[in-house]
């Protein structure tokens, strides 16, 4: 018999925007919070950078808004743009009740604010608060002690999404999500969750591509579960790539500072050969994808691994102080910097595209919400302004509680679901399968679908990937689920939403370039997906 749970509030994820959701709810809900490994594992822990906000006397809302539309290459939501930013500061005044530490400023002024503000990339003015160089760590640290306070808040960890529970797989009437049945990795058993309000706030899917900044568990499983249910997602197409993520088998999601370029660090070929100055007359100091796009050309080129990264000319005392954290963790492999280059790969960083919600969270499914990056808003448009996502967190997370709350008393209790059923599926002999299809995904998805594109690539990509599902659905339907299996499942059909997206755009826009429509088009539109009208099953 299938063990079942019921709650008000059922959140899956538990990353920045899924806590945030749960601190702001009323204290009279019953709330879960589902972890996929431990309470405090997924992306937002390994967040180095800080939160955009304006707090600066000297920095308006306005000109935070400008840049973010800049940045965004003519996509972004006005309207999404705004209303992050107009409600930046109230956010970072609620973490800062929470007991975020951020980092204080060296010496006092006469401006009344006291935390150091940096300038990141695309940004116009200081507007960047921060916990030192560690910022997701320390607001993940601060939100997994206060939610561990609240009494009508419960905490599972170690279980991931299957499906969603929604009043058409049910057979009844009405637009509504209502539960979801739920894998224990612990027992390997499904749970039935049955729940008023269910809020997906699962992450990204930047693991579909073979080399990648995020932790394992960015599958994009919300993403998927919202699409099999029904939902529209939006701009699949637009995955952000870091340019240098250490290329070493024990460093899978290593990114190297962009700061040792800013200090004269060369990109070089594995001969030595320096190469960026044929790319950018900015070289080494060119913009994000700029970068990204001439170390993926020049990997393609020669198939080669990966390029290097020199600082070696410049003084070991001065690259020791300036760069402790990555000359320790490079030493650790047996890579001495002050010495010899870094092997560098670019990496997939961030899924821009995702789940369609409104300023609330809500999606297409009533009492279904999303937050946090598996989520769409409008907010980054075409390309991710740095240090926007952490912010775009909070606002949504605390807008969607706000949200939650005021519906709470009008919507009834969760209808009854059936147990999960596995009576006809047997425990799999065959997981080299899983395996092999895993890795088969990630490696035709940095190949055809990365940062450079082509017509063919991708209709390569399509052929694999429809077969793939194919295989995957078989192997589904005949055995027990597990981890590897539903994240493959999950990872496969969000592939295929990413090679329909970028093959319905016909040019080059902020982080899709494609060689055979390098020009822009006139009109920007957003790329949405509908269930209904997709070419796959919906399974």
């Amino acid at each position: 018999m299938t063990i079942s749970y019921q709650y008000d509030v059922l959140i899956i994820g538990s990353g920045a925007a899924g806590l945030t959701v749960a601190l702001n709810l009323p204290d009279h809900l019953k709330v879960a919070v589902l972890s996929k490994t431990s309470l405090q594992s997924g992306s937002t822990a390994q967040a180095q950078g800080g939160i955009a906000a304006v707090l600066d006397q000297t920095d308006t809302v306005e000109s935070h808004i400008e840049d973010t539309l800049r940045a965004g290459g003519g996509l972004c939501h006005e309207d999404a743009v705004r209303f992050t930013v107009e409600h930046s500061r109230a956010a970072i005044e609620w973490l800062i009740e929470q007991g975020v530490r951020f980092t204080e400023k060296e010496s006092d002024d006469d401006s009344g604010f006291a935390y150091h503000l940096t300038k990141e990339g695309g940004h116009s003015r200081r507007r960047i608060i921060h916990a030192a160089d560690a910022t997701g760590f320390a607001v993940s640290a601060a939100l997994c002690e206060q939610v561990k306070k609240r009494p009508n808040v419960e905490i599972l960890e170690n279980r991931i999404g299957v499906d969603l529970i929604t009043h058409r797989k049910l057979f009844l009437p009405g637009n509504r999500c209502v539960g979801a049945y739920v894998l224990n990795r612990e027992t390997s058993h499904v749970e039935l969750f049955r729940a008023r309000f269910v809020v997906l706030a699962t992450g990204g899917a930047s693991k579909v591509y073979l080399y990648t900044s995020n932790p394992d568990g960015a599958t994009g499983d919300g993403i998927a579960m919202a699409w099999r249910a029904g939902c529209r997602v939006a701009n699949m197409e637009f995955n952000q790539f870091h340019p240098t993520c250490l290329y070493h088998p024990q460093a899978k999601n290593f990114l190297i500072t962009e700061a040792i370029r800013g200090e004269g660090g060369r990109l070089r070929l594995p001969n030595g050969e320096p190469f960026m100055h044929r790319f950018d007359p900015r070289e080494e100091l060119a913009p994000r994808d700029v970068v990204a796009r001439a170390i993926d050309h020049e990997i393609k080129r020669l198939g080669c691994d990966c390029v290097y990264l020199d600082i070696s000319h410049r003084p070991a005392e001065f690259i020791t102080s300036h760069f402790p954290t990555v000359y320790q963790r490079c030493l650790e492999l047996g890579i001495d910097i002050t010495r010899e280059p870094i092997p560098v790969v670019p990496a997939a960083h961030y899924t821009c595209g995702g789940i369609m919600i409104d300023s609330q969270g809500r999606t297409d499914i009533n009492q279904l919400y999303a937050v946090g990056e598996t989520a769409f808003t409008g907010l980054h448009g075409a390309n991710r302004m740095a240090s926007n996502s952490l912010l775009e967190c909070f606002v949504y997370g605390r807008s969607c509680a706000q949200d939650i709350a005021a519906q709470c008393a009008n919507v009834p209790e969760p209808p009854q679901a059936p147990d999960w059923d596995e009576s006809q599926v047997t425990d799999s002999d065959e997981d080299v399968v899983i395996s092999h299809n895993w890795d088969e995904l990630r490696r035709f998805m940095w190949d055809y679908v990365g940062i450079v594109r082509t017509d063919k690539r991708l209709q390569r990509a399509k052929h694999r990937v429809d077969m793939l599902q194919q295989e995957i659905r078989e192997y589904y339907s005949n055995y027990k689920v597990s981890r590897d299996l539903l994240e493959l499942r999950n990872l496969t059909l969000v592939a295929d939403l990413i090679i329909c997206s970028a093959i319905q755009r016909k040019e080059s826009r902020g982080l899709h370039y494609t060689l055979d429509y390098p020009d822009l088009l006139d009109e920007a539109r957003d790329t949405i997906l509908t269930p209904i009208n997709y070419s796959s099953e919906s399974w």
